[in-house]
């Protein structure tokens, strides 16, 4: 028997016992069990911290640690820079910065948030989070809440 008539045998086997196999034709890889993720090799889930500087025009203006923020957007954005400089030398580390100076309430974890899937933050900070490497930290990342820098810690 050919190959063809092999591989339609083995489809009708399989419809007749309700299995399904996966086969991913991007990677190649072929398993039983269903694939997690988008199939790509992607994490459907990640782990983030971040420290998050809120502005006049955040879509809440006020934190745990300032009633009314009146700080400006350019304002924010220049406390972040500021606080990558510090992370970068070495001189603070992102936990401590995320405890003491983030907008929020995530800021008593040390900025942690745990563990997230896609459509559970607001796209630029998903987008930010799914596309940094494990250990990375983000530039300057902007949400209707405010400023951010973002951890990648799983």
């Amino acid at each position: 028997m050919h190959s063809k008539g092999k591989c339609s045998q083995t489809a009708l086997y399989l419809l007749f016992v309700g299995k399904v196999y996966y086969f991913n034709h991007i990677t190649n890889a072929s398993q039983w069990e269903r694939p997690v993720g988008d199939g790509r090799g992607e994490p459907d889930k990640v782990r983030c911290s971040h420290l998050l500087v809120k502005h006049n025009q955040s879509r809440r203006p006020s934190s745990w640690r300032e009633q009314n923020i009146t700080r400006t957007k350019d304002e924010a954005v220049e406390l972040i820079q500021k606080y990558i400089e510090e992370i970068k030398s070495g001189h603070e580390s992102f936990e401590s910065l995320a405890s003491q100076f983030s907008d929020c309430s995530s800021a008593k974890n040390g900025g942690d948030l745990g563990l997230f899937g896609r459509g559970q933050m607001q796209k630029p900070f998903e987008d930010a989070s799914f596309n940094l490497k494990v250990g990375d930290m983000s530039g300057p990342v902007f949400t209707d809440s405010g400023v951010h820098i973002i951890l990648r810690t799983g």
